[in-house]
């Protein structure tokens, strides 16, 4: 049974107002509506600089519409995180908002001017994600008309203090009116047009990753919208293929003053695991039309040798969707159009939605549900079936290079053997016949058609060769017998030793070693 509203009751005449109407006749809104919007809503700290982010981004993209931003400059966004004083610190050099317009808007709870615009942020909420995370969090703007800048501060301890205390009555509007303030400060020494967020006293949260550099720049080179690295090979294709659909509105971001800008963690070679690295070869793009048939995504996919699942260390793996130009959810956010999951941590790609009627979540760590959301993944997965093919094959091929490796090897030990010259003719025949068996199969593998062709060509050089020294070890006056010098009874008796520890031992190799040493001794 549905929940159904309050029964109003009349009363001498007059009408009672439920206890959901404030004084004012309209619906009582609660203060705790800011702690879900703010730290109840995240779960990973650095989604604040995302949101942050977002903003800023939209910010220097009106920057360039309006012509404030000339061509050749740079959006430009400054982040200082001073871990010592636990602050810090987001500044771009976006249009900055008015100071008639600042405290209007910074206040409009879900009420932003930004929906139904191609901005990444219109749902008005994501500036107060650092509420949960800071003791006080503030704001400063200033536009190219402005002569000062416009402070807004919140009291965040004041706040969660507020959010604890259930005996008050005390609605969002009081609470807001009691723990933010606002001034207006001198404009010199700051930017004649900028944005920024101020998160001071950062609360300590896990492993303070919200002040880790390394953690803050590896998490924005993958969300944030930011170029790739010059030097990465597929950089200009990616750009000049996207650029005509894609509002990319790259932004240069300086951590700490860095010289150099965050760039996407893309790179022309990337290590797969400990010591084994591999290298992108070709890119392929996706373009998927919507219920309508106009293009609804554009993405592109990178190719490699796909030698098994990325770590999280290489910051690239997984099919990933960005709005915007913004990543959407993390790496594994299309892993349900795998039909193994699995496949995807092999796979290295971006889809970047166009249809404005497919929009990120709250959370924008998924996108809201529906018809045209439901079309874009169908549309999807049969990219992702190609890449269940290729990771299979790649699979496949690495296992049967990886069997004629070792059956290469136990080849090469026998022949080893062969050159010692200290088994027994019955010996020595039972391992000539164990060589031609394991070449037989040796050459099969060589021919295989799952080989790439100059895999193929070096394992058939490799089992010409093999076959070569078992001809010369085999043939007529090949027997050098390094016993010579032993006596027949002795020379006899140490062939059967030999004999036996090659036939009672499981490893070919090791006990090759240890004849090879007693022969040393004799």
């Amino acid at each position: 049974m549905s929940a159904s509203l309050p029964v109003i009751v009349p009363t001498q005449g007059r009408m009672t107002e439920p206890a959901w109407v404030s004084p004012s006749g309209y619906p009582l809104i609660g203060k705790d509506i800011l702690e879900l919007l703010s730290s109840s809503m995240y779960v990973n700290p650095l989604t604040i600089f995302r949101e942050y982010l977002q903003n800023a981004a939209d910010a220097i993209d009106e920057a360039r519409r309006t012509g404030l931003l000339k061509a050749g400059q740079v959006g430009k966004v400054d982040i200082k995180v001073d871990h010592e004083n636990r602050v810090i610190c987001i500044r771009d050099n976006g249009t900055g908002l008015g100071s008639k317009e600042f405290v209007s808007r910074m206040l409009a709870f879900g009420n932003s001017r930004k929906r139904g615009s191609k901005a990444r942020g219109f749902r008005g909420v994501g500036r107060l994600a650092g509420l949960g995370y800071a003791r006080e969090l503030i704001f400063r703007t200033r536009t190219a008309g402005d002569q000062n800048v416009t402070e807004l501060r919140w009291d965040c301890r004041s706040l969660k203090m507020a959010l604890r205390e259930h005996q008050s009555k005390e609605n969002i509007e009081e609470l807001v009116r009691r723990i933010v303030s606002e001034r207006t400060i001198r404009g010199n020494g700051f930017p004649t047009h900028f944005f920024e967020v101020e998160l001071r006293e950062i609360v300590r949260h896990g492993d303070d990753v919200l002040l880790n550099r390394s953690a803050i720049e590896s998490y924005l080179a993958q969300v944030a919208p930011v170029p790739f690295a010059p030097s990465f090979k597929f950089a200009a294709q990616i750009q000049e293929k996207l650029s005509p659909h894609v509002e990319l509105g790259n932004v240069h971001i300086y951590v700490n003053g860095s010289d150099t800008p965050l760039y996407r963690p893309h790179k022309n070679t990337f290590e797969v695991r400990k010591g084994i690295s591999d290298q992108f070869t070709t890119v392929d793009f996706v373009e998927l039309p919507g219920t309508d048939g106009k293009m609804a995504a554009l993405g592109w996919i990178l190719h490699h040798s796909y030698q098994g699942a990325l770590p999280p260390s290489a910051a690239i793996k997984g099919l990933r969707l960005r709005r915007g130009n913004l990543q959407v959810g993390e790496s594994n956010c299309l892993d349900d159009i795998f039909v193994e999951p699995r496949f995807n941590s092999w796979s290295v790609g971006e889809i970047h939605v166009l249809d404005p009627r497919i929009t990120p979540n709250g959370r924008r760590d998924y996108f809201e549900h529906g018809v045209h959301f439901k079309n874009l993944k169908d549309q999807l997965a049969p990219h992702a079936e190609k890449l269940i093919r290729i990771c299979r094959t790649s699979s496949i091929r690495r296992n049967w290079e990886r069997r004629f490796d070792q059956l290469l090897a136990s080849v090469t030990t026998l022949l080893g053997v062969l050159t010692q010259s200290a088994i027994s003719e019955t010996k020595r025949a039972e391992m000539v016949n164990q060589i031609e068996e394991r070449i037989a199969n040796l050459e099969k593998i060589a021919v295989l058609q799952t080989l790439e062709a100059t895999t193929s060509v070096q394992f058939k050089k490799e089992v010409q060769d093999a076959r070569a020294k078992l001809n010369r070890l085999s043939g007529s006056g090949a027997d050098h017998n390094k016993l010579a010098k032993l006596g027949r009874t002795e020379r006899k008796m140490a062939k059967q030793i030999i004999d036996l520890i090659y036939t009672v031992s499981s490893d070919e190799a090791t006990a090759k070693i240890l004849v090879q040493r007693i022969l040393r001794r004799l």
